[in-house]
């Protein structure tokens, strides 16, 4: 895995992953008491930055492989990045999804062309139920973090806030990216440790399921205890990948954790004050940037907003939760 990858991903994807801004607004420089600038991945394809691993994945496989179907596991965002992807593509695509997904993630998916699958997510395993459905069908899994193609995917992100951050004059910043399985960060990790080495890439994660922090403390791979329980569904993963880790380790400042509620004020924040929509998961680096600012150095901090497939519920609770407060 290496920034050359990053960079062939970036040269397939040309005319087809858009180019997301770096957004800012002085009511979020204000409530974080320094620059924010953010990067809004709920604006690509299918709502979250999945679109681009997937496509990574897909334009990168030999026509006949590609064309005998692709199996994901995921729940949501991935799902549909692959589901749109493969669609593109021309490729059969078989989902495994947990049964608590949100249902707006469930139906976009099916909508795209896939066929869905669902598991429980608290007492099975999603890695062996999706390598039988695969080894059945023949078709080729391509994981949603751990794997090679997927994160050079995922780090056309990093190559878009390095160069996006020399525009803007920002030479020294923490970017907080929003952390599941690990293949945002450790590709954007890779890509500006290439092209802005003043930039440092930090994991944020939900409270309760901060493997990835963990593991950096403690330099193994730690599990979370438990699958369910937050409403950031699309960053709780069991644990960090095999592949993803070790470049965090290695690239990564200290990981930030933040709760579910604080994680709601940044989707109604990202609302009012850029006029973005977030889910929760997606939402956690920008919730990092506003609210641990005692835990961040330099005068600007980056910060991904990963996805924005909210359902309509959770959205409008965040509105009522903190649609009044700055």
């Amino acid at each position: 895995m290496n920034i050359d990858m990053i960079r062939a991903a970036a040269d397939r994807a040309a005319g087809v992953i858009r180019r997301t801004p770096l957004l800012s607004s002085p009511f979020l420089d204000d409530i974080a008491g320094r620059r924010v600038f953010v990067k809004p991945e709920c604006l690509q394809h299918t709502g979250s930055f999945k679109a681009r691993g997937a496509w990574s994945a897909l334009s990168a496989m030999e026509p006949e492989v590609r064309k005998a179907g692709v199996m994901a596991y995921s729940s949501g965002n991935h799902a549909q990045g692959m589901a749109w992807a493969a669609a593109q593509h021309g490729a059969p695509c078989v989902i495994l999804m947990p049964s608590d997904a949100p249902a707006l993630k469930r139906a976009n998916t099916a909508a795209l062309g896939a066929e869905v699958v669902l598991y429980d997510r608290t007492t099975e395993s999603r890695e062996e139920i999706g390598a039988a459905i695969a080894n059945e069908r023949g078709l080729t899994l391509v994981k949603p973090y751990d794997e090679p193609q997927v994160i050079a995917g995922q780090g056309t992100v990093g190559l878009e806030i390095a160069e996006q951050a020399r525009e803007a004059g920002i030479d020294h910043a923490d970017v907080l990216v929003c952390c599941g399985g690990g293949g945002l960060t450790s590709g954007i990790a890779l890509a500006v440790e290439a092209e802005a080495p003043g930039l440092r890439v930090r994991p944020v994660e939900p409270e309760g399921f901060d493997d990835v922090a963990r593991s950096q403390a403690s330099g193994t791979i730690q599990r979370n205890a438990q699958m369910g329980g937050s409403i950031c569904d699309a960053i709780v993963t069991p644990q960090p990948g095999d592949l993803t880790f070790p470049i965090i380790q290695r690239l990564c400042g200290p990981g930030l954790a933040v709760t579910d509620d604080e994680a709601l004020y940044a989707v109604a924040q990202a609302f009012l004050r850029l006029k973005v929509v977030a889910e929760p998961g997606g939402a956690v680096a920008l919730a990092a940037a506003l609210l641990r600012k005692d835990q961040i150095e330099d005068e600007a901090v980056i910060c991904t907003i990963s996805g924005g497939n909210v359902d309509p519920a959770m959205f409008t609770e965040a509105l009522a939760r903190h649609g009044d407060k700055t």
